[in-house]
């Protein structure tokens, strides 16, 4: 029986904003609060793009992705980043087999389509560098030959903060790749409260039921979200606003590094999939400003002395922002 390779057919328009609010519902059943990271992952997962989870060991950043694949029913993968973890380990290597007296390639974790590198800055660049090929052409080389990831990929990476005993920072390159950078606080205590009844009733181990979220999506359905989420109407005066911010970020005083043109491509990208969580059909300027935080963070470098100021990108990006003006209407 063969295959089809025919691309699936786009879902745009009422049917593209249902979908997605079926799988936000679904996953906020177990991933309690937090509305705010829950929509940045969606609006990631839309895009097509990755994303870079900043905080601290314990917030759910697991039970999140493992409550997603089963939403979307995808499988699923987790790789904890170790000092001692080889590239191999997430890619896969190369065995002899005795018995054929030839090598066959055991795959590793990477394929999958969703993946939680969990702590990604407790390895060094070598082994982080190992999802550099994944996260940008969707395939993996082992002993020199290619293999195609299965659609949908994405990479979902855990950060502890840099400030933290035993971190290594990622590399500019590796940084790049991800389009949004999503910072998880403690919940809220009404949210805490909620969560700790709902695992702790009736329960002897502290693992959340997901018996409760529904799957109400496949791989196919995924990627056709996207392809509707691509299709999303967007005026020319909103890619130029898009781009004169992210160039903002080049001369802005302060800022020692700005965003390149991928950081432009990156807007445009989450403003489409966050006019689609908002259940409009087209991209307006309140959608770029909304998502230029988290798709520009990690970004830009800021100079020693706001460093030394005490001040964060978020409240540069908050000025910038102010000071580029919006098309009008």
């Amino acid at each position: 029986m063969t295959e089809s390779n025919s691309a699936p057919t786009p879902i745009t328009g009422d049917a593209l904003v249902q979908q997605v609010a079926r799988v936000r519902d679904e996953v906020a059943k177990a991933f309690i609060g937090q509305a705010d990271v829950l929509d940045q992952i969606l609006v990631a997962l839309l895009a097509g793009g990755h994303v870079l989870i900043e905080g601290v060991p314990g917030l759910g950043k697991t039970l999140l992705v493992r409550a997603l694949a089963r939403a979307l029913g995808c499988g699923h993968a987790r790789v904890q980043f170790t000092p001692d973890l080889m590239p191999s380990d997430i890619s896969g290597h190369a065995v002899w087999d005795v018995r054929s007296e030839t090598f066959s390639v055991r795959r590793g974790p990477i394929f999958t389509n969703l993946l939680l590198a969990d702590e990604i800055n407790r390895a060094p660049a070598k082994t982080q560098s190992a999802l550099l090929e994944a996260m940008q052409e969707q395939q993996v080389t082992i002993e020199g030959q290619g293999f195609t990831l299965p659609p949908p990929f994405m990479t979902l990476a855990t950060q502890n903060p840099v400030e933290q005993e035993g971190t290594y920072p990622l590399p500019e390159a590796q940084l790049d790749r991800f389009l949004l950078k999503v910072l998880i606080d403690y919940p809220a205590h009404a949210d805490e409260v909620a969560m700790v009844t709902a695992v702790s009733d009736g329960s002897v181990a502290a693992g959340f039921d997901l018996s409760q979220v529904a799957q109400v999506l496949d791989a196919g359905a995924i990627v056709a979200l996207q392809l509707g989420t691509a299709a999303t109407t967007l005026d020319a005066a909103v890619i130029d606003y898009a781009v004169r911010v992210a160039a903002a970020t080049r001369t802005w005083p302060g800022i020692a590094l700005g965003a390149g043109p991928r950081g432009s491509l990156a807007l445009v990208r989450a403003a489409r999939a966050q006019a689609v969580l908002s259940g409009r059909g087209f991209v307006t300027p309140d959608d770029v400003r909304e998502v230029a935080k988290p798709a520009l963070r990690h970004r830009i470098a800021l100079a020693p002395e706001l460093q030394i100021e005490g001040q964060d990108a978020d409240q540069v990006l908050h000025a910038l922002l102010a000071r580029v003006d919006a098309p009008r209407k």
